[in-house]
């Protein structure tokens, strides 16, 4: 039996945002790592977070946004209930990934970078996995899967249906 995965954000708030920053504003890479504990917090990085981080690193408005748009794993937005990621990286390409991809999309519904609209699935592109030897691969929820091909792709799109 697999264990269900259910994200648990918080709704977005000014005052926990700017606790989130001063608890991390000190540490090394202190960009990264508030961008990355805003989004564990609230399920994206608002977009109203973007100066709050630069004011407090005494950073632009551009240099945090910088940041933020350079990492493909940082959300404009929440995500959906399930996160199904598909790796777009060469290896992944040359066995098949673009195929795979495009069946995502009809199945589900969406483009990839976007959410199902009862947003229960987002699908997003990666750039590499680390499973270049079983390509194409893809992450559903935080779980690999190597070897992926239609029948294996069609079940995880089921399984994030659900």
């Amino acid at each position: 039996m697999t264990a269900t995965y259910e994200p648990c954000y918080e709704p977005w708030d000014e005052t926990r945002g700017a606790e989130i920053i001063a608890e991390h504003a000190r540490q090394e890479g202190a960009t990264l790592v508030i961008l990355h504990a805003l989004q564990a917090a609230f399920g994206y990085v608002p977009e109203a977070a973007i100066p709050m981080v630069a004011q407090a690193l005494n950073l632009s408005r551009a240099e945090v946004h910088g940041v933020f748009t350079f990492y493909h794993d940082f959300r404009h937005k929440p995500a959906g209930r399930h996160v199904l990621k598909l790796c777009r990286a060469e290896a992944c390409q040359a066995a098949g990934g673009d195929a795979l991809a495009a069946r995502a999309e009809a199945r589900l519904g969406v483009s990839l970078g976007n959410t199902t609209a009862d947003d229960r699935v987002t699908l997003e592109p990666i750039y590499c996995l680390g499973l270049c030897a079983t390509a194409p691969s893809a992450m559903l929820d935080g779980r690999l899967v190597g070897r992926l091909d239609e029948k294996r792709l069609d079940a995880l799109v089921a399984e994030a249906q659900r």
